[in-house]
């Protein structure tokens, strides 16, 4: 009896899957229910931007140098200082090549035995000439003589001194003070008191003592891409953007666009540089990275639809208008401007119109 139990048992699961089996096998062949994507058009506004990246720049900038070896001996401004023309930014130790100095010294002495000699001269040929046992133009020549050597121990005392000590004393330029030359803000200041320069000459750039720049002035220097290059033109309006600086746009002129190009990882780019108002540059540090957009069209209250609803067959569009049981109706439309995105509809369709999504 157990056993016939059993084996009806074995049955009724061997049915039971048969059937399950064959409820899947039926589910899985039927054809999936066709999900509609819809979209409605709308009025808006569409801006066709291009878009540069670049960084914010004083469009005057300057760097101070030394015009003296030696060393750092003073600092009298620092990085932000407010700093007029002439104003004082570091004293310098002057620390003279051995060899000039050697040199200097040694024309100094020279010229101070040849004046010695020219006034013993002089004064020989004075006697004589008030004794007049030479002519006026005798004694002219070696009163002309001594001029001339005095004026060149002159010249050796205060070049030695401009070599020894940066200053001849006579309250000239002092070659061993470093003054700023504009009138700006201290951007940066690269020396530390103690530390070695190198003069500016022929041969070498010389140390930088410190960076000036006008920071009223500023402006966006960046990169467009070739592509886009040929839409712009000087005299746009431009939009900044400044990752340093959330949730706030400054305007800016554009105000130069770069007759070459140069290649940018395999790209050709062209350098565009834009003005920023005196508002927006008054907040601004140097440095800071932007974006800048620039306006190249504009449609304000068109009918617009996402581009993804447009079916393009050769020169036509269409568009496929969706009406009651969800019954589809194609529609020729013509189009305007696109952002890449949305769409302007000059014709075809109008405002609150569901299509479907192709």
């Amino acid at each position: 009896m157990l056993k016939k139990i059993i084996k009806l048992l074995l049955l009724v699961l061997v049915i039971v899957a048969v059937l399950a089996s064959a409820w899947f096998l039926i589910k899985r062949n039927e054809p999936a229910a066709e999900k509609i994507i819809t979209e409605t058009t709308s009025m808006g506004s569409i801006v066709l931007k291009a878009v540069a990246t670049g960084t914010i720049q004083p469009r005057k900038e300057v760097t101070i140098k030394s015009r003296v070896s030696g060393v750092v001996e003073k600092l009298h401004a620092r990085a932000g200082d407010l700093v007029e023309a002439s104003q004082l930014l570091a004293k310098i130790t002057v620390v003279p090549d051995a060899v000039t100095l050697n040199s200097a010294q040694a024309r100094f002495e020279t010229a101070k035995i040849t004046t010695n000699n020219a006034r013993l001269e002089l004064d020989r040929r004075r006697k004589l000439y008030r004794q007049n046992l030479i002519s006026k133009d005798e004694y002219d020549k070696y009163v002309f003589d001594f001029d001339i050597k005095r004026e060149e121990q002159a010249g050796a005392q205060s070049n030695l001194k401009l070599i020894r000590d940066g200053s001849n004393g006579e309250g000239g330029s002092v070659s061993n003070e470093i003054r700023s030359t504009v009138k700006g803000t201290v951007l940066e200041v690269p020396v530390k008191e103690g530390e070695s320069v190198t003069e500016t000459n022929n041969f070498n750039e010389g140390t930088t003592i410190a960076s000036i720049a006008d920071m009223t002035d500023m402006v966006f220097i960046g990169v467009v891409d070739e592509s886009e290059v040929g839409r712009i033109r000087e005299g746009m309006a431009v939009n900044l953007t400044i990752g340093a600086i959330e949730d706030q746009t400054f305007p800016g002129t554009l105000e130069f666009i770069s007759p070459k190009g140069s290649q940018v990882d395999g790209t050709v780019k062209f350098e565009i540089r834009a003005a920023l108002g005196a508002t927006a540059a008054e907040t601004i540090r140097a440095g800071y990275s932007a974006n800048a957009e620039i306006v190249l069209d504009r449609r304000d209250d068109v009918v617009v639809v996402n581009e993804r609803a447009l079916i393009f067959e050769g020169d036509e569009v269409f568009v496929l208008m969706l009406g009651a049981g969800n019954q589809t109706t194609k529609v020729a439309v013509d189009t305007g401007l696109s952002d890449g995105i949305i769409v302007e509809i000059v014709d075809g369709i109008g405002e609150a119109v569901t299509v479907r999504v192709p």
